[in-house]
């Protein structure tokens, strides 16, 4: 069959047609392995690469280095790129795996049973036995070494019940509870799947979180070996033996992915995390990850012009299904690169700025409603880029038995909410202002 009878709007097919031209690459690829090769670092700096389009296999890297206290950003290029995840997605099973083991559903010794699902997923993995089982401690290491997509998938389908589609489906909100509005979950491993979607914007939200709520579980993402079964178990994180201070997080490849990185970094009383994603090999990743550390930790967080609020991001857990309300996070002065602008909407100058301690931010501007959750974040981002002030928000609204969502741009001042619904107005298009403390 050809693509312009599969895209006939007639046919049954139209929809997979949809996903043929979204995404052509993921498509129509064969799902690849994910590498465990070890890796060799030389010092040649890369220059970056300018993206030939915007998609998750677009041309050049995806970066941004944060402060991990208080979520500012000192430095990105094409952090809002959509890229593939690959096995970064096991940070997001492993951040509601903690809150599981803090809430008492499970704990460390806890055995998680291994079904033909779970054995029989693409490698890298540990190689267990349908039947057989393994607990939680190992699990969770073999996750932060060696990448294991069966350890993975095992806690992915313990905590989702048995279902691995409903624990995708909790992952995505809680991706979107934590303010990742670009992204979606579709498995715990980050085996390839063409709507599983990121930015390096918003996993520098979920290592954050990690980091800052979690500290407990710290040391898993510092193990650079561990016995299982046996058989010595190494760690893929070569950056824990490259970058003085390293105190994890993860690595990730598959073909359509590229090479994958998040490292987070402590010296001085003060930890950094870095993103980059989609570089072509590891010795160049490991190589720019080190130069954006570098560069973070050479800037002087008071000296700097994106100053964000000192408050650590809060822990709540959406219920699938249920009607929620997103979480503010701490990234409100954060600046994204210019969007095409909307006709009879004229972009804002893209200004740095302090945020001034006697100034609320507790208000936001709701600027559409819409029937799919993807309509309302890409409204959210677009009105963020145009103001280049906020934090974008979707929300998940049920009224009269019908799922709607909300597209807002939060943690302004008064006067940034009425003017950004001013602005909307005079284009012809609604807003609303309203205060944050009304859903407190």
């Amino acid at each position: 069959m050809t693509l312009e009878q599969l895209c006939n709007p007639l046919r049954p097919t139209a929809a997979l047609c949809a996903v043929l031209l979204l995404f052509p690459g993921a498509a129509r690829a064969r799902l690849n392995r994910q590498s465990t090769a070890n890796h060799v670092v030389t010092h040649k700096i890369q220059t970056v690469e300018p993206s030939s389009k915007f998609g998750p296999t677009s041309g050049g890297i995806s970066k941004i280095v944060i402060d991990a206290m208080s979520g500012a950003t000192i430095a990105s290029k094409g952090a809002d790129v959509p890229r593939y995840p690959a096995s970064l997605t096991k940070l997001m099973t492993l951040d509601l795996a903690f809150q599981a083991l803090r809430t008492g559903r499970i704990t460390l010794k806890t055995r998680l049973p291994v079904t033909r699902h779970v054995a029989y997923v693409e490698p890298v993995k540990l190689g267990l036995r349908p039947g057989s089982t393994i607990g939680v401690h190992n699990a969770i290491l073999a996750m932060t070494t060696m990448s294991a997509n069966d350890a993975a998938t095992a806690l992915g389908d313990y905590l989702g019940g048995g279902n691995e589609a409903r624990f995708a489906h909790m992952m995505t909100l809680r991706a979107h509870a934590l303010g990742m509005v670009q992204t979606h979950f579709s498995n715990p491993s980050g085996l390839p799947n063409p709507n599983q979607v990121t930015t390096a914007r918003d996993m520098s939200i979920l290592a954050r979180d990690i980091v800052i709520s979690y500290p407990e579980y710290a040391a898993f993402f510092m193990v650079q070996k561990f016995n299982f079964r046996g058989r010595t178990i190494y760690s893929n994180n070569q950056m824990l033996k490259l970058y003085p201070g390293t105190t994890g997080l993860k690595t990730g490849y598959t073909d359509l992915a590229q090479h994958n990185l998040i490292t987070s970094a402590k010296q001085n009383d003060r930890t950094l995390i870095g993103v980059v994603l989609h570089d072509k090999s590891w010795p160049s990743i490991y190589r720019r990850m080190t130069a954006i550390l570098n560069t973070g930790f050479s800037v002087s967080l008071h000296n700097h012009t994106m100053i964000a609020t000192n408050s650590p991001p809060q822990k709540v857990f959406p219920s699938p299904g249920s009607g929620f309300s997103f979480i503010p996070s701490a990234d409100a002065a954060i600046t994204q690169p210019a969007a095409p602008v909307a006709k009879g909407l004229v972009r804002q100058p893209v200004t740095t700025r302090r945020i001034k301690k006697n100034v609320s931010l507790n208000w936001k501007a709701l600027v559409g409603s819409y029937n799919f959750m993807k309509s309302a974040r890409t409204q959210a981002v677009k009105i963020h880029r145009l103001r280049g002030i906020g934090v974008p928000r979707i929300v998940r609204v049920e009224s009269h038995r019908k799922i709607l969502w909300s597209a807002q741009l939060t943690e302004l001042s008064r006067a940034a909410a009425v003017s950004t619904c001013s602005m909307l107005k005079r284009a012809g298009q609604s807003c609303l202002v309203i205060s944050s403390h009304r859903n407190r």
